[in-house]
Formats: C-alpha cells, structure tokens, sequence
C-alpha cells in the first residue's frame, strides 16, 4: 500500500500592510444615537399601547425609519490605509486603490475623483462652513500676532484600527490654521500622493450597493404604503 500524501494547509489570505486609519463625525454619530433612541422609543411605545392598526403602522414605521437614520448618521465612514481608501457611505461602499485616486476637493462636500472622472462623496467627513470661519479668524489674530494657531490630531499615527474623529483635540501646529475636516483632507490628500505609485496600491474601484439598508427600507415603505391604502 502507498501512502497518501499529506495535504498542504490552504493558503492564507495576505496580511494587510498597514491597519486602517478610521475617520467618522461625532457630531453624526451622537445625532444618530439620539434620533434611534427616540424613534425606538416612540414606536416601541405605540406597538405596546396601541390599539387597532395602530401596532402594525408603527412597526412598520420602525422598520423603514431604522435603517434610514443609521445609514445616514452612524454607518458613513472613511478607512484608509496605504493601499486603499474604502468610503462607507449610507447607501455604498466606495473602495478605490490609491492608484485610481486622481484628486480631492472641498467644497460644500469633500469628495474624491477617480482617475475615470468618477465622483464620491466622503458622506462622514462633512464641511464646516463654520469650522472654516473660524480658522480663518485664528490665522488672522495669528498673522497680526494676537495668538498661536491650533489644529487638531489627524488620523490614526501608527495606531492600528484607532478611530479618528473629524473633530478631534487640539495640538500646536506650524502653518496656517485650517478647519479640522480640511485637514482631514490634507492628510487624506499627503497619503493619496504618497501611496500612488506602489504596487500595492494598483486595481480596480469596486462599488458595492448596501442591501442590508436598502432591503429593510424597502420593506417598510411597502409595509407602510399597504397598511395606510387599506386603513
């Protein structure tokens, strides 16, 4: 009798090079807590109490307004690395290598551009029009030698996985003093520079539809559009 061959283990999928540098809004973040805690407690109030249709209608209100506030204030989110940017939006996942990335801007919306001319929104990196005067304010004072300016820590410095809010604690900067969200995009902006021309960072855009969100959505649209047409 021969002997079998003992079988090679499967190969394991590749390491990533560098954890995920993770940028999110609190401000999102706690207006979201807030609006779910609210809707739960509104709908989970009339489903209890309720009398008639009245369960029912509210359920289904929770299952379209749920997933609608969660994909528009905790969900969005931006992950990048030296490989890759992934933009998780309320609808989407963006993941673009660095090689496609052509260009940021900043305007009423940060956004990025592919090298097809391709557009995405950076849903959880919002413009502060407000954040931006009063930056403009500190570099004045600080240009006539009222103050120093202050900015605030960027993205994850080799802490893996570190989440880095948009509006983070200060720190003395040199330079001019910029709103924080633009100086998530500066950083965003350095790494796309830098990360462009490695081997790594070459591929494909892949866009992938969030059918956890919009399959719940549809549901209670329907839910909700067959129990009001029938009361």
């Amino acid at each position: 009798m021969t002997t079998p061959e003992p079988q090679s283990p499967p190969p394991q999928p590749p390491v990533p090079v560098s954890k995920d540098r993770i940028y999110r809004s609190p401000a999102g973040l706690a207006g979201g807590v807030l609006l779910l805690a609210l809707a739960l407690w509104l709908g989970i109030d009339a489903v209890v109490a309720g009398e008639g249709r009245t369960p029912w209608t509210a359920l289904a209100a929770l299952l379209f307004l749920v997933p609608l506030i969660a994909a528009y204030t905790v969900r969005p989110a931006v992950f990048a690395n030296d490989d890759r940017l992934r933009v998780r939006n309320p609808f989407r996942v963006i993941v673009l290598p660095w090689g496609q990335v052509a260009s940021f801007r900043s305007g009423y919306s940060n956004e990025v551009f592919t090298e097809a001319g391709d557009k995405y929104q950076l849903w959880s990196i919002p413009v502060s029009l407000r954040g931006r005067k009063k930056a403009a304010r500190q570099e004045a004072r600080r240009a006539s030698g009222g103050g120093r300016g202050r900015g605030g820590l960027l993205g994850g410095l080799g802490g893996g996985g570190a989440r880095t809010d948009v509006a983070g604690a200060g720190a003395v900067v040199d330079g001019p003093v910029r709103a924080e969200t633009d100086k998530v995009m500066d950083e965003l902006k350095e790494l796309a520079e830098a990360r462009k021309p490695a081997n790594t960072s070459q591929g494909e855009v892949t866009v992938r539809w969030a059918y956890e969100v919009l399959a719940p959505v549809a549901a209670g649209v329907v839910l909700l559009a067959v129990l009001l047409g029938t009361g």
